[in-house]
């Protein structure tokens, strides 16, 4: 993380921006264009919302968390609701209500579809710069009407899967798992922010230990998204695979169940 700073939008937000720099123990920039720092930098800008932005005059826009409006939001409402193939995958047939773990949580999209359908969600992220930007954007979230509800049902566990699934006290019904992997979307927006996201967090090295560790410890079944025409997290047999136009997801049903 030597490459990334903290930089608050504008004077206003120095406070709130020391604040987290000293929490995260990264530099703290003074306010300033951000197209004037070196390429190289990242920064985590502090405003309104965080968020973070490559540098640059030429640099792709900013990576930050919205669950209220934009894309998620329209997947919220026309996105195909348990007929989307995520759902079909991760939810629980007849099960109104499942506890489920989102062990890689990223930005949150995918644990929000689970809340937005009942779902009782703990995000887990160890990145501690992404962690803020996904809390930052529960927090924005919690207080919209439309769906502080959703929100209620969601956690956020900041720190390493494998440490929560060894001590936590509840097993959940589902661990879904999302290992950061090489860029394959066709879309330049979606291939900038996972470039992004790369250069903060860097490789899932450790993805076959917490599918392990997952496998030990989920009731029902453990889902694992892969690009399309990727190999398998693992050896052990897919028991249901389903296909999306880029994604596929991987399910291992614990047959003790």
């Amino acid at each position: 993380m030597n490459n990334i700073a903290i930089l608050p939008k504008s004077s206003e937000f120095t406070e709130k921006a020391r604040l987290l720099a000293s929490k995260l123990n990264l530099k703290l920039l003074p306010p300033q264009d951000h197209s004037q720092l070196p390429d190289s930098q990242i920064v985590l800008s502090v405003g309104d919302i965080i968020s973070l932005q490559p540098c640059g005059k030429k640099a792709s826009g900013a990576v930050y968390v919205d669950f209220v409006s934009g894309a998620v939001d329209h997947r919220r409402k026309f996105g195909g609701g348990k007929g989307q193939t995520i759902a079909k995958a991760v939810l629980v047939k007849n099960l109104k209500n499942p506890y489920i773990i989102d062990a890689t949580a990223g930005l949150g999209r995918d644990g929000f579809i689970f809340a937005s359908l009942g779902a009782r969600v703990q995000m887990i992220e160890r990145n501690p710069i992404i962690a803020e930007i996904l809390q930052d954007g529960l927090n924005r979230a919690a207080n919209c009407p439309d769906i502080a509800d959703i929100i209620s049902r969601i956690s956020l566990f900041k720190g390493g899967a494998v440490d929560f699934l060894a001590n936590m006290t509840e097993k959940p019904d589902v661990i879904y798992l999302d290992p950061m992997f090489p860029v394959r979307e066709k879309s330049a927006l979606v291939k900038k922010e996972m470039r992004v996201l790369k250069a903060v967090a860097g490789e899932d090295l450790d993805a076959g230990e917490l599918f392990e560790a997952a496998i030990n410890k989920a009731k029902r079944k453990v889902v694992v998204k892969r690009p399309r025409i990727a190999p398998a997290i693992s050896d052990r047999r897919i028991d249901l695979s389903f296909e999306g136009k880029a994604n596929r997801f991987d399910v291992y049903i614990n047959q003790g169940f």
